[in-house]
């Protein structure tokens, strides 16, 4: 696999450069953006990993210039972390975004994550007894759920809380919904009994918890599969 590295500090692509080369793959480098559009149009490249704030050519104009042409996964860089600057990244394409200072091993398991998800998963599908949300399956039957191939152990009611999500990609729950449809009773427990179950699951099946890939939380309002 090929992964283009794009940041002006060269100290930063060589190091990641470094722990990538060590999980065997290939690495291009650039330094700005007019540049890694060029190797992406000479070079066949599976992955980008992008930093945000370059000069000649910045991140999000190097993504959005990509997005007409490739679908290839992007992880953003920035060290920026405020939601606004992850908003506009996730919206002009980018798949990931990580903040800086990252530590090296997540950013590893980030790139073999979207890897798989580009090369093998797909997007959303149902077959026979499978929900599968890009890398999270989960076995309706057997009622077993793994993350990008590996096994996640949830118990009984961490499991039909992950369900009911998946079942409905996109749809927000409230404390209240979750109750009802996972214990089918009409006594409302408080937000924060949810709030646990939430939080244990999101340990459970998310690479970084702080920024969940899958199960997001709208403040105030519920839970929701993404």
């Amino acid at each position: 696999m090929n992964i283009l590295v794009v940041d002006d500090d060269r100290e930063i692509v060589d190091s990641i450069a470094i722990f990538l080369s060590g999980e065997n793959y290939t690495v291009f480098k650039a330094y700005d953006g007019i540049e890694a559009l060029d190797i992406l149009t000479e070079k066949d490249v599976h992955l980008m990993i992008l930093d945000i704030m370059m000069p000649k050519l910045d991140g999000i104009r190097t993504l959005m210039k990509l997005r007409e042409s490739k679908n290839v996964p992007v992880i953003l860089l920035s060290a920026k972390s405020e939601d606004a600057d992850k908003i506009l990244g996730l919206t002009a394409g980018a798949d990931d975004y990580v903040t800086k200072p990252f530590n090296p091993s997540e950013l590893v398991a980030r790139v073999k994550s979207q890897l798989r998800r580009y090369t093998t998963l797909g997007s959303i599908g149902k077959q026979n007894n499978e929900i599968s949300i890009d890398g999270l399956v989960l076995n309706t039957e057997s009622k077993t759920v793994k993350v990008d191939g590996e096994d996640v152990r949830l118990t009984s009611t961490e499991y039909k809380i992950l369900e009911l999500l998946a079942r409905n990609r996109g749809r927000l729950f409230s404390a209240d919904d979750i109750y009802r449809n996972v214990w089918n009773e009409d006594n409302i427990v408080g937000d924060k009994t949810i709030a646990v179950h939430i939080r244990h699951i999101r340990e459970k099946i998310e690479i970084n918890p702080k920024e969940p890939r899958y199960l997001k939380v709208v403040w105030g309002i519920g839970y929701k599969i993404d």
